[in-house]
């Protein structure tokens, strides 16, 4: 992988389908004074014009991970070694975390609600898909038995203040849920003593049983509960009893969200819980449904009620905890997720949303469930395009009549005739049909016609081509589609990025936060400075980010056209930008988030990829500019580095000891950079050209002894 790649994927995150500004980008003309090309070419005799206008070779298809690749020798030699040393295989199908039951086996060590247990990663997957996405079957019975849930997963919700932030600085945070993010909760009156509590049912489940006393409970059975404060992984925990003739035994314990909340009510205030249970699940080790009442204190006297407000605060959270489990159960849970994220967004950042994108976004909370529901689980698949009549969730009353909703408010876009399918769709329409659909597609075309040994793409490829009168016949193989509109797309993307700051993180991260598998801590963040002081700044972040897609896909399918042209194109926005980074006023945090520091990853990736191309002269150029325009940057140790380093390739010794003497004084270069850079100058500095001893020689030649 060329230098720079990695972090530049990690910096795109998922690649977005459309890229509402692509057209415009690729069509920008770049003076020719600001173009790295101008001074590099007519230097290396016109050898780098040369190599980007060569004729593009015929394009191929990677056996590995079937993408289109040209097919001159070098390329494809080299994209299938980098395809088979990172074990690329064909996706076969379209499943996301939203598919998940938040159930694991076990055989790994790992504490789950107040318990030392063991669990593995292995998925309870709802569905399968086949090869276009599409929802097949309920997985079979005897999978299911082996999976066991592995906690409750609620949302850990107390009642705060409504100045208080519930975004920790682009994380995930649970714990401040106001009424302004929550409004489908319902929050229960408060209890103003423990009188007021009792008889009060409250409805919960059993979990982390598996090493808990087997017993085998019934539907009714009678329960109590019991603190446990020696409980090494949680001192809330409290343990589940059930009576049994020869003695009581523990079968689980409560949610670790409850029992948080309870657990002072009955150590501080002498509450004391018993129950019964609900129903009792077929997999065996599945939470068990509960029914709890407050049946009576234990303790009397000064410490029944010695803090009236603490006892009402405890008590609010318990029924908002409740209260959560049952309204937002685990297989809707997404739909909250994400409207928590949308309503978190709109209310920090109003001055980067226009009045129609507000109307627009909003507009989303009025959605029925069901269309909500549809929408999220369309927008985390791959897609583009989904046929209507194979998308089916069980969450998800009526599909059809969601679709119909979202189409009306602009969320998504459908094909209900032929004469809605439009020529710049007709490929990824096409695409989603299976091979025999297409071959009989243009066998009712051309009865003669045999291409019972074609490729899919050959196929496709094929019926854009010829058939745009045919379109009847497609849309009978296909019937009604839909996709995400890209209005929609585009302004859900930016929410995304405005409430987790990279792209590296999405709605995949509620999940992983629900199964336990991401742990954040408790603390509430006061945003004093907004990340993007103005909208201006929002679209031009945004901008850069497509360009660097633009690069990493160029990069993917070795267009050599494109990726010097986005060098070219980032390489003279950093020289036209107006905003530099080395102002002393701008946060180090908050530069990550400018299009120049965007930019100037796309030129060091650009760097990379002309060095492999053995065009140091170009590299030196874009070095230079970097060093230039970045004066307070912590990456000016590598920028120097390897500007010696290509320096020194063009046999201009001298020149590349200057530049490692000068970067030696730069008090940006630190670290490895440094010591990279004083080994340098102790190589090239030897006399004749460096007559006087570093200082430094010492500690650099100096031998590390490794202990055993």
């Amino acid at each position: 992988m060329l230098t720079g790649r990695e972090s530049l994927i990690r910096l795109i995150g998922k690649r977005r389908r459309y890229l509402p500004n692509r057209h415009s980008i690729l069509s920008t003309p770049i003076s020719e004074s600001q173009s790295f090309l101008t001074v590099s070419d007519e230097r290396n005799g016109g050898e780098g014009s040369s190599c980007s206008n060569a004729v593009a070779s015929d394009w191929v298809t990677c056996p590995v991970c079937h993408n289109n690749i040209r097919g001159d020798d070098r390329t494809i030699n080299s994209h299938l070694d980098n395809c088979l040393a990172r074990g690329t295989k064909r996706k076969l199908s379209q499943r996301t975390l939203l598919d998940l039951n938040f159930s694991r086996e076990f055989n790994k060590s790992e504490h789950t609600e107040g318990i030392i247990v063991q669990t593995s990663h292995e998925n309870d997957v709802c569905g399968t898909r086949n090869n276009s996405g599409d929802s097949v079957a309920e997985e079979s019975t005897s999978l299911e038995c082996k999976m066991h849930t592995i906690r409750d997963y609620i949302l850990n919700t107390p009642a705060s203040s409504s100045e208080e932030n519930p975004v920790l600085n682009g994380k995930l945070n649970y714990i401040a849920s106001s009424p302004s993010i929550s409004p489908q909760i319902s929050r229960p009156q408060s209890a103003e003593s423990v009188d007021d509590i009792y008889g009060y049912n409250l409805m919960t489940s059993i979990v982390a049983r598996r090493f808990c006393d087997k017993v085998e409970l019934n539907p009714g059975e009678a329960i109590s509960l019991m603190r446990d404060p020696s409980n090494a992984k949680d001192p809330n925990a409290i343990k589940v009893l059930v009576e049994d003739p020869e003695s009581t035994k523990t079968v689980g314990f409560l949610p670790r969200d409850l029992a948080q909340y309870l657990s002072p009510l009955m150590d501080k205030f002498g509450l004391c819980f018993e129950g019964s249970i609900t129903y009792v699940p077929d997999r065996a080790l599945a939470a068990i449904p509960v029914q709890i009442v407050c049946c009576k204190k234990i303790l009397v006297g000064e410490k029944e009620c010695e803090d009236n407000q603490l006892f009402n605060s405890l008590w609010k959270h318990v029924l908002n905890v409740v209260e959560i489990e049952k309204t937002c159960p685990n297989n809707i849970k997404y739909q909250h997720n994400f409207v928590l994220m949308l309503q978190e967004v709109l209310r920090t950042n109003p001055h980067l949303i226009t009045a129609d994108e507000k109307t627009f976004l909003e507009s989303f909370l009025s959605l029925s469930d069901d269309g909500q529901r549809l929408f999220v689980r369309l927008y985390t698949r791959k897609g583009p395009w989904f046929r209507l009549v194979n998308i089916s969730y069980n969450e998800i009353l009526d599909c059809r009549l969601a679709a119909k909703e979202l189409s009306v408010a602009g969320y998504v876009c459908l094909i209900e005739s032929k004469d809605d399918i439009h020529k710049d769709d007709l490929e990824e329409v096409l695409n989603m049909l299976a091979v025999g659909d297409l071959r009989e597609i243009i066998s009712t075309m051309n009865k003669n016609s045999k291409h019972g040994g074609s490729r899919k793409q050959d196929l496709i490829a094929l019926l854009t081509s010829t058939c745009e009168d045919k379109l009847c016949a497609i849309f009978e193989k296909t019937g009604v589609c839909i996709r995400i509109s890209p209005k929609a797309e585009s302004l859900v993307w930016r929410v995304e990025r405005l409430f987790f700051l990279n792209g590296e993180l999405d709605l995949s991260t509620f999940l992983l936060v629900d199964m336990g598998i991401i742990k954040y801590p408790t603390y509430n963040c006061i945003i004093s400075d907004q990340i993007f002081s103005s909208r201006d700044d929002l679209l031009s972040y945004e901008e850069a980010i497509e360009v660097a897609q633009i690069m990493d896909q160029a990069l993917e399918e070795n267009n050599r056209d494109l990726i010097l042209r986005c060098i070219d194109l980032s390489d003279s926005r950093i020289q036209a930008s107006t905003v530099r980074i080395h102002e002393s006023s701008l946060v180090p945090f908050f530069s990550r988030f400018s299009s120049s520091w965007v930019y100037s990853k796309v030129v060091l990736l650009g760097v990379s990829f002309l060095e492999q191309e053995n065009r140091y002269i170009e590299a030196i150029r874009l070095l230079k500019r970097l060093l230039l325009n970045f004066t307070s940057d912590k990456r000016r140790g590598y920028w120097t580095l390897r500007l010696s380093i290509d320096l020194e390739h063009l046999g201009r010794p001298n020149e590349s000891l200057t530049i490692a003497e000068k970067g030696l004084l730069d008090p940006w270069v630190r670290a490895g950079t440094r010591i990279s850079l004083q080994r340098r100058v102790l190589r090239l500095g030897k006399p004749p050209r460096r007559w006087k001893t570093p200082s430094f020689s010492e500690s650099v030649q100096r031998k590390i002894t490794e202990k055993t």
